[in-house]
């Protein structure tokens, strides 16, 4: 029978036909900046051949997906130039990352920040060389043979069948489908010059890399994320299309570092991490104490306006409360372990009266539920909304306490509300509403929203109350008219949630509020209300934690404005610096107006030069700084310096204190 000499293929949607054995890289020959093709859905290399009927469209190298092969593709090359500088080195695992990759080795000493600009050099060496990424594909002994000397390869080829469940990044080597090897291929010999176990795809060769590239950390760890494993070490690198984008990302990554609220809690005497009081336990100085409490303030005043009641919790309870929750099934990895009270013994050792174990609360909703069923309900008291600023006790593991913004003791600014069925739908969205609404009142304005679905692993209840309470939360999130991004199993045991994703002034995404829909716990703890027509009935339960926690809320802010709050937040709202000491007294009756309205005012009477207390107040980030000399004090007038060092002279006194207050109050400034 003859052979077909051509196939028929969609290009971007489009209809055409090539050449039997037509590859991505003849298909785009013209087009430099793609570097992988998605070939049925499915991201493929450039030199594969394409199928009849192959749906096939170009990825280019500063698409999301161009990004991670970019990347992936590079970490190949660092793992390669490793084996050069440390021939003993055996290779762990090497994925992209958000921003960049990592490739974890096996090597008998750390490696320094020498050995990172060598390692540099030597990637650059072999990114010039232009060498090609080639795959094949081979049966599991062949691929044992190829990889004999490096056994953390070989374990992994044990792990295929269960790869996407193994460990961390397992499956960036081995999961479903083939097992492949990519090799380097030197241009001038066709010699493979090195070699690894890898899902791919990657770049067509080396020089796509460029220059564009950095290493920029080392850092232990363990093999497959698992702290009962060998530990090895980490590079981790980043890799851009251009010299300019990786410079761009280098300038952010220094603001990042500049704006980190650890370094910013210390300079501006904000908040401490006392070893005395262990891990992830911060105390608030007065200054950082200011902050708090008017964002709680707020907080609780616009909690009033909205028809929230307060109520108020233990910080520990007996545990049978958490194993009707179900949260002792599902969540004690993450609570403290238990205190063992109340036992009482007879003189000779026996028990006369067992004890029982008494927990920190993780989270507020059990005790919630318990004040909700101190007494019967009626439909007439619904939308019941409990709120608590609720101190509750998470066991992280130290390796993940980070800052303010995963700690282990902290204050949930949490709220349950109860409602019926028919009323869900609205209350989600009057929640959401205001959620959105609180948060842009504290300076944030990006959001999309994450749509957190079953883990069917790890839920309780029926399928059906799941896809309703799905549904619902779908509907509302939709209708907000914000982005939503699914987020597959990432759901509470109980309920699907809606997380508020925001972006701070450097475009980095954190989890902000988080909005979720629970027909289970009201089912757990016989929750029920008298409707209208004397029937009893359950209340739906809506969990909704605004800030998250007060701390990483306060981190989170801080990096946001680089620890130049607004002036309503602004532990010092003005400093007054008289010209010089013959002043003072002016200054005094300036700042003793301001405090008359509540602002938080202080003079500078320090031995320091007038020039060092402008630039003291520059550093504390004060909003306003107050000037007056003896033109000033004449005219019953100051002078303003802004933060941006401007600077607006000879105000009348009684307009510049309108103008603060003003700023304060409506939040302007």
């Amino acid at each position: 029978m003859p052979v077909d000499t051509q196939i028929t293929i969609k290009v971007d949607g489009e209809t055409t036909t090539v050449a039997t054995g037509t590859t991505g890289a003849e298909l785009f020959l013209d087009r430099r900046d793609v570097v992988v093709a998605r070939v049925d859905g499915v991201l493929t290399d450039l030199d594969a051949q394409l199928g009849d009927g192959a749906d096939v469209e170009p990825v280019t190298i500063d698409s999301p997906d161009g990004l991670n092969v970019l990347r992936h593709s590079t970490a190949h090359v660092m793992a390669q130039a490793v084996q050069q500088l440390r021939p003993d080195a055996k290779l762990g695992i090497g994925p992209y990352i958000t921003d960049g990759f990592y490739f974890d080795f096996d090597v008998a000493e750390p490696f320094t920040p020498d050995d990172l600009k060598t390692l540099e050099k030597m990637m650059q060496k072999i990114i010039n060389q232009n060498q090609r990424f080639a795959r094949r594909v081979v049966s599991e002994d062949e691929a044992r043979e190829a990889m004999a000397n490096e056994p953390y390869k070989l374990e992994l080829l044990g792990k295929k069948s269960d790869a996407d469940t193994a460990g961390e990044g397992v499956n960036v080597e081995v999961g479903a489908g083939d097992i492949t090897i990519y090799g380097n291929i030197d241009r001038k010999s066709g010699d493979e010059v090195w070699c690894d176990l890898c899902r791919g795809p990657h770049l067509p060769n080396t020089k796509l890399i460029s220059n564009a590239f950095a290493l920029t950390r080392t850092a232990a760890a363990y093999w497959l994320g698992n702290q009962e494993n060998q530990q090895l070490q980490r590079i981790y690198g980043t890799a851009w299309p251009t010299k300019e984008a990786l410079k761009a990302y280098q300038e952010r990554i220094a603001e990042a570092e500049r704006r980190d609220h650890r370094k910013l809690g210390v300079e501006l005497d904000l908040f401490s991490f006392p070893d005395e009081l262990g891990s992830g336990l911060p105390v608030f100085h007065p200054k950082g104490g200011i902050i708090r409490k008017e964002m709680e303030d707020y907080s609780r005043k616009r909690h009033v306006e909205a028809g929230y009641d307060f109520v108020y919790t233990p910080h520990i309870t007996k545990g049978n409360l958490y194993e009707v929750s179900g949260h002792l099934d599902w969540y004690k990895d993450t609570m403290f372990p238990p205190m063992h009270v109340d036992a009482e013994l007879n003189k000779d050792g026996t028990v006369r009266k067992p004890g029982q174990d008494y927990y920190l609360k993780p989270m507020n909703c059990p005790m919630h539920n318990l004040i909700f069923r101190s007494r019967g309900r009626s439909y007439r008291e619904l939308p019941l909304r409990l709120f608590e600023f609720g101190s509750v006790y998470r066991y992280e593991k130290s390796g993940v306490v980070h800052g303010l913004t995963r700690v282990r003791g902290m204050t949930q600014d949490d709220a349950h509300i109860y409602c019926t069925k028919e009323q869900m739908k609205d209350e989600l969205t009057t929640t959401l509403n205001f959620v959105l609404s609180l948060l842009k009142d504290y300076g944030l304005e990006d959001f999309y929203l994450e749509l957190s679905t079953k883990d069917p692993e790890k839920f309780v209840g029926s399928d059906d109350v799941w896809e309703e309470a799905t549904q619902t939360l779908a509907e509302v999130a939709t209708a907000s008219g914000l982005e939503l991004v699914a987020d597959p199993g990432g759901a509470a045991f109980y309920g699907p949630k809606i997380s508020v994703q925001a972006k701070d002034a450097l475009g980095r995404t954190w989890q902000m509020s988080t909005i979720q829909l629970d027909f289970n716990l009201p089912e757990r703890f016989e929750l029920e209300y008298q409707a209208a027509d004397g029937t009893r009935q359950r209340p739906v339960m809506i969990h909704r934690a605004l800030f998250g926690s007060v701390e990483r809320f306060i981190g989170v802010l801080t990096e946001h404005y680089a620890g130049a709050f607004p002036a309503w937040l602004s532990p010092v709202q003005v400093v007054a610096i008289p010209v010089a000491e013959a002043f003072n007294d002016y200054m005094f009756d300036v700042v003793a107006r301001l405090k008359e309205q509540g602002i938080r005012a202080e003079v500078d009477i320090s031995s320091d030069r007038f020039p060092k207390k402008i630039r003291t107040a520059s550093k504390d980030k004060v909003p306003f700084v107050l000037i007056a000399g003896g033109d000033d004090a004449d005219a019953n007038a100051v002078s303003f310096r802004f933060r941006d060092g401007s600077q607006d002279n000879g105000v009348p006194l009684d307009e510049a204190v309108a103008r603060i207050v003003e700023a304060v109050r409506n939040r302007t400034a």
